[in-house]
């Protein structure tokens, strides 16, 4: 079980004071700061300094402070690794993560800092398990857009299997995994469709382009009034069944057992972690 809550992460260019100042009053839960695709070629060196001077200044609160850097096999990405190890953040996002060994080259540049892998090539997929089991990496970002590309495929339900390896393997590994962006920022049956979609898949939450998609995204990733009473009836139940030396209870005309308890304890957790998140 993770011990905050990653139900919103939106990408924030870089380069953008103005955008950069924005996120710093948004109610999301991680903010990906981006040097990458967010980013014209022309403004990437400047971006850096743009970037350590708003993280210096702080005011993000307690939300996760991910940096994407460029790919270390372009001419920006060592020169991002460097700018990043010494920035107020609290992790590193590399771009298409084909192998344990693109994570070893970002951690001799970058020791102290978390890594996150950018899940979106047909090799990393395939790479999903040893990726995820490499020490230094905290979490899994989908990479949708560029995955589509690679495959030439066209429809959300083409990546299903690398949407399931890859979970799959975060949950085997006990790390974050983030769902893939969705495009079109006005539709917002279509996100909030996709978004429970990842939800019932077990994505701990979805990434963003825009801030009109984190109220969707917060409401379909976090636990309902519904679900948090429910648990806590369910434990209660059990807590009283095992007092009169029974191992399971009924709650609703369903059987309760120790598996149930441990989810229902998870999502009065992660209800608990959001109101803390939200009062900071």
């Amino acid at each position: 079980m993770h011990d905050r809550p990653y139900r919103s992460a939106l990408y924030i260019p870089g380069s953008k004071d103005r955008a950069l100042d924005k996120a710093r009053g948004l109610p999301v839960d991680v903010i990906l700061f981006d040097l990458e695709d967010a980013v014209a070629p022309d403004a990437k060196i400047a971006a850096r300094d743009t970037l350590y001077a708003a993280l210096a200044d702080g005011g993000y609160g307690a939300r996760l402070k991910i940096v994407r850097i460029n790919g270390l096999d372009t001419e920006w990405g060592a020169a991002d690794a460097a700018a990043v190890a010494a920035m107020n953040c609290d992790a590193v996002l590399l771009p298409k993560v084909n192998s344990p060994e693109d994570v070893d080259a970002l951690a001799a540049l970058v020791p102290d800092l978390p890594i996150w892998a950018m899940m979106e090539t047909p090799q990393g997929i395939l790479n999903a398990e040893s990726i995820a089991k490499h020490p230094r990496i905290a979490g899994f970002v989908l990479g949708t857009n560029d995955l589509a590309k690679d495959l030439n495929s066209r429809t959300r339900a083409a990546l299903m299997t690398s949407l399931q390896l890859c979970m799959l393997a975060a949950k085997a590994a006990g790390i974050v995994a983030l769902d893939g962006v969705y495009n079109a920022f006005k539709d917002e049956d279509g996100l909030r469709a996709e978004c429970e979609e990842g939800r019932d898949m077990g994505f701990d939450g979805k990434t963003l382009i825009h801030p009109a998609q984190v109220g969707i995204a917060n409401a379909a990733f976090g636990p309902t009034e519904d679900e948090i009473d429910l648990a806590r009836r369910q434990i209660a139940a059990f807590e009283q069944a095992e007092a009169e030396g029974q191992g399971v209870a009924v709650v609703d005309g369903r059987i309760v057992e120790n598996l149930h308890i441990v989810t229902a304890r998870a999502t009065l957790a992660k209800a608990d972690a959001i109101a803390a998140l939200e009062t900071t």
